[in-house]
């Protein structure tokens, strides 16, 4: 199949902006609970829809008296917390621009966005991100005004604007059209220089209007009960952005946890109790690997190994019976998996809360067989895959046809086209304005309402897309064989053992690959065998963890023919890290970056 379209379910918006569901939720619920906010007594506040946009609007009127107007572009660099959501709708509200800078952001890249953007004015969370604005500050002569959320940026506001009148706000609101640009948001660079997408109320909302209209029954756990999502993807980001307008247009409470990572991340879970949540594989792999490293620990590692395969059968017979190329699980495998329910799965689940049953992941790839476990489990995660240039999601599994190991089926409204190279190219009103200021790369990427998204897939008979990798990330051997790097990646990543994999070959006689290791699954994996735990340096020609990640490079094989498969590897001491540049904010590898800053070991990969 090489074009499949879903009939629309959200007509696009006629008439106003973001920020009205706010005000509009408020006139009709102003009791409801529509966010959580974690105090500085750690723990979680509730906030009605009424008080929200009482803050909204004094926050507003506070930007207004400093200054900002209808149009302006104004940066946020902060971590995902509830004062971004607070400042996204006061800025929408009053028809300014918001641009969104990531927190791990350098001088060099803050600057380049900053003057790009024209930004006029700039929200920050603390003293180190206002330091790394102002080692650039002299370059940046349109930057009239910055505020500091940690010193108490918001009261501050509040008490600029209080001479305001309401209706001063409103006139502004009324204003913003759906044709009114939203937000500018920079991609995240892998292969150059980020580029601005302009994105608009309007894409914004056809968007999260549509998750909404066909995914809302699975923002709950149990049918009646409050939905509620723990929000911890980056708000610079688009995923996390669209979780963030549509809870607030889907009347969904939304609670906000800064650190992306599980020791920070699973005690909110547990206080805050989400009944679904949207994160990215990375977060589906931690859960998993922590569970199995506990039952090993407690010498179960056998009994787990059997759970996971209950439940990877069972989701498996599901998904067959539901796609009619099945039955269904048979009478013996629904005991197995009710046995292993109450010893396995219900702990999996509480480490995400106790009520989640659904999730979606986006971002990258998730292995087919994590995702079965996660649905045997009782908690069903629909993939989806989306661009910064497409408002985020693009397409989704339906939740009641989920294929495991696709990316979906286009969200309703929308047309997945495969060109004749393979490139997936998309169209709907998700599809972004363009780049800002950048009308030779809008016009290689927009043709004509289509959205060429540079990645290679494919759509099956029913209109599932699979994603099988990058056009620019394609390497060529010497020999002149093409290979693409995505699917040998992630299945080598698929071992407990491997944090991540580059797989390196262009214009070289073969493919071979670079390893980094899991901390905290190698320290396990050393104690489990009574092994001290040696320096990184050392760790890695360790005869025993070399075997370990051999078999993952075997088995990564085993997908692809002798001419593309890994012919050797080499174990880095040290992972990648966002921090020496080497990943984005999303977390996706900078492979230029990586093999330069590596060189010397992919050179001794091809040496006689």
């Amino acid at each position: 199949m090489r074009e499949f379209t879903t009939p629309p379910l959200a007509l696009p918006p006629p008439v106003g902006g973001l920020a009205d569901a706010v005000f509009d939720h408020a006139l009709e619920e102003p009791l409801r609970i529509a966010l959580g906010r974690k105090g500085d007594d750690g723990q979680w506040h509730d906030v009605t829809a009424g008080e929200f946009r009482d803050e909204v609007l004094a926050l507003a009127k506070g930007l207004l008296a400093q200054g900002v107007r209808f149009g302006d572009r104004v940066a946020i660099m902060s971590r995902t917390r509830y004062e971004w959501t607070l400042f996204d709708f006061a800025l929408w509200t009053i028809g300014a621009q918001v641009v969104p800078v990531y927190p791990t952001s350098s001088a060099e890249q803050v600057f380049w966005m900053m003057h790009d953007a024209q930004v006029t004015a700039a929200m920050v969370e603390h003293e180190d991100h206002a330091m790394t604005i102002g080692s650039v500050i002299d370059r940046l002569p349109q930057l009239h005004r910055l505020w500091q959320l940690d010193e108490d940026a918001v009261q501050e506001l509040y008490e600029a604007g209080a001479h305001i009148d309401d209706d001063v706000v409103h006139r502004h609101r009324r204003a913003v059209t759906p044709e009114s640009v939203a937000t500018v948001i920079y991609t995240s660079g892998t292969t150059g220089r980020p580029k601005g997408c302009v994105i608009t109320h309007g894409n914004f909302m056809f968007e999260a209007d549509t998750v909404i209209e066909r995914w809302e029954p699975v923002f709950h756990s149990k049918r009646g009960d409050e939905a509620a999502t723990l929000l911890f993807l980056p708000l610079a980001h688009v995923f996390g952005r669209m979780v963030e307008v549509a809870a607030i247009r889907g009347r969904v409470k939304l609670g906000h946890q800064p650190q992306l990572n599980a020791a920070a991340l699973l005690p909110d879970l547990a206080a805050f109790r989400p009944t679904f949540i949207l994160a990215v594989p990375y977060i589906f792999e931690k859960v998993f690997n922590a569970a199995r490293r506990k039952a090993e620990k407690d010498g179960k590692a056998g009994a787990f190994a059997k759970a996971v395969d209950v439940a990877v059968r069972y989701a498996d017979a599901v998904e067959a019976k539901a796609f009619g190329t099945g039955p269904g699980p048979s009478p013996a495998l629904r005991m197995q998996h009710q046995l292993f329910d109450k010893l396995v799965y219900s702990k999996v689940r509480d480490a995400m809360g106790g009520r989640v049953r659904h999730a979606m992941s986006g971002g990258s790839a998730m292995d087919r067989k994590l995702g079965l476990f996660f649905a045997g489990a009782g908690v069903l995660v629909y993939e989806g895959y989306g661009l910064t240039e497409s408002t985020a999601a693009a397409t989704a599994n339906p939740p009641e046809r989920t294929r495991y190991g696709t990316v979906g089926l286009p969200i309703p409204g929308a047309t997945v086209h495969i060109a004749d190279d393979g490139e997936v190219w998309l169209h709907g009103g998700h599809v972004f304005q363009g780049y800002l200021n950048d009308p030779k790369a809008t016009d290689a990427t927009l043709h004509d309402g289509w959205l060429a998204t540079g990645d290679l897939g494919s759509l099956d008979e029913d209109g599932y897309l699979t994603i099988s990798g990058r056009k620019k990330e394609i390497l060529v051997t010497s020999s002149g064989k093409s290979v693409s790097p995505a699917v040998l990646e992630e299945r080598v990543r698929d071992h407990p053992l491997v944090a991540q994999c580059i797989v390196v070959g262009n214009d070289r006689p073969y493919i071979a690959a670079l390893v980094t290791l899991d901390a905290e699954a190698v320290e396990h994996w050393l104690q489990m065998r009574g092994k001290p735990t040696p320096k990184p340096a050392d760790l890695v020609h360790d005869t025993d963890l070399e075997t370990e990640v051999r078999r993952a490079v075997v088995a990564a094989n085993t997908l692809v023919s002798q001419a593309e498969s890994i012919r050797t590897f080499r174990i880095l001491a040290h992972q990648f890290t966002e921090e020496h540049g080497l990943l984005t904010p999303s977390l996706k590898l900078k492979r230029k970056a990586i093999e330069q800053a590596y060189a010397t070991e992919v050179e001794a990969l091809y040496r006689a």
